[in-house]
């Protein structure tokens, strides 16, 4: 299993898959082709389905126009076997003689992988690839999951996550201090402002809850703009762990290396699903990027609270099998409807998923790596329209 600085990529929106993965990629076929005078870039599947909305286009030619005139081939109807998410780099020459041709899929939080090579695949750090087994090292040793987790990727990941820590902080300031109309053409407005004002004028239980739903708004709501985010575990569900880190730290007053080993904790989990399934909206919906950060904020929360590992793997448990067939229909494209609101419900959810595990003992009937498996397996079920396309559900049927 790799490390969890691949769960957390620090970038700018808005989507892991679809605009970061796609800009890596473009700058590395344009540093193998700097004498090219011509490129050509086709996009596949889910990609070109979605790629205007999610910028794809603007993120490639950002990268090769500088070198050479680019276009761009959209062939949403096509998916390769491979990833739903598909793109083939062509470069040319003076005589229109193709000198390069690479095709290349992203596979997820900003990942790439084909056939010869996956980013993911020569990083593996840890040995166990299942919570089971992790839980089981950590009873066995005393160790908590945080603890686990610095023995195998050394001292130096609190300094990643600090960083993680410190983008994440800052996009939700500078999210409740925006306003205006999001980007896309829907005219919708950011509301983290507003649900902050709010909020502070009720009672403590509905005013803490506002915030939660404030923070993880002003998030998603910079992810929308292309703003500095961090991938938790993508950009379209980055909102969730930053809303309930910021908020515990807000109303708990917990120190920072507190929220830095919940981010760690977070994160293991968010491993295991990205290696036993898929944290992709184009392989598995949208389960696997909000239901995972749902779980993944659920795991912190608890850590930071105190929970045994048996009931910080039950309150991830919840939030990841809650969100169990969660379809991956963006409106127009776009990581706004229903995006930015599932990262408010989600954030939520993960606070209750907390707090329902800390009053048991742990025990339950479903592991969380048996919920993995089946979100794996309910996502291969999905039909593609319900994948990222934007054919369907909300995506089709919402009058524009």
């Amino acid at each position: 299993m790799e490390s969890i600085k691949d769960i957390y990529r620090i970038g700018h929106g808005p989507s892991s898959s679809h605009t970061m993965a796609p800009m890596r990629a473009a700058r590395m076929f344009a540093e193998r082709n700097k004498g090219a005078v011509r490129f050509n870039v086709t996009l596949y599947g889910s990609l070109a389905a979605t790629g205007k909305g999610h910028m794809t286009d603007q993120a490639i030619l950002e990268m090769l126009s500088p070198i050479a005139k680019t276009t761009i081939d959209w062939k949403p109807s096509v998916f390769l076997s491979f990833h739903p998410n598909g793109m083939q780099f062509q470069s040319y020459n003076e005589s229109d003689e193709e000198l390069d041709n690479w095709t290349v899929f992203s596979i997820g939080g900003g990942a790439l992988a084909n056939e010869r090579f996956n980013e993911l695949s020569s990083k593996h750090i840890y040995k166990e690839h299942t919570i089971y087994d992790i839980q089981a090292i950590c009873e066995k040793t005393g160790y908590s999951y945080w603890e686990y987790v610095e023995q195998h990727e050394g001292p130096e990941i609190w300094d990643y996550l600090a960083d993680v820590w410190a983008v994440m902080q800052q996009a939700v300031r500078n999210g409740v201090e925006a306003e205006g109309i999001l980007p896309g053409g829907l005219g919708l407005r950011r509301k983290a402002s507003d649900y902050l004002i709010r909020a502070k004028g009720y009672g403590s239980s509905i005013k803490n809850r506002g915030m939660v739903f404030a923070y993880a708004l002003a998030v998603s709501e910079e992810n929308a703009c292309g703003g500095k985010i961090v991938t938790a575990p993508t950009c379209g569900s980055c909102g969730v762990m930053p809303a309930v880190l910021f908020h515990l730290r807000e109303t708990r007053e917990f120190r920072d290396s507190r929220i830095l080993r919940a981010l760690a904790t977070a994160g293991l989990f968010g491993n295991v699903v990205r290696t036993n399934a898929s944290i992709s909206g184009a392989e598995v919906g949208c389960q696997g990027e909000v239901g995972v950060a749902c779980a993944m904020a659920a795991a912190a929360a608890s850590q930071l609270f105190g929970g045994t590992p048996a009931q910080i793997e039950y309150a991830a448990e919840m939030g990841l099998e809650h969100h169990l067939g969660l379809t991956c229909d963006p409106v127009c494209g776009l990581v706004q409807i229903p995006c930015i609101e599932r990262n408010a419900f989600a954030a939520a959810r993960a606070l209750d998923a907390n707090t329902f595990s800390n009053f048991s003992d742990g025990k339950h009937r479903v592991s969380f790596d048996q919920v993995v498996e089946v979100m794996r397996e309910t996502g291969n079920d999905l039909p593609s329209l319900y994948k990222e396309t934007s054919t369907g559900g909300l995506a089709k049927n919402m009058e524009q």
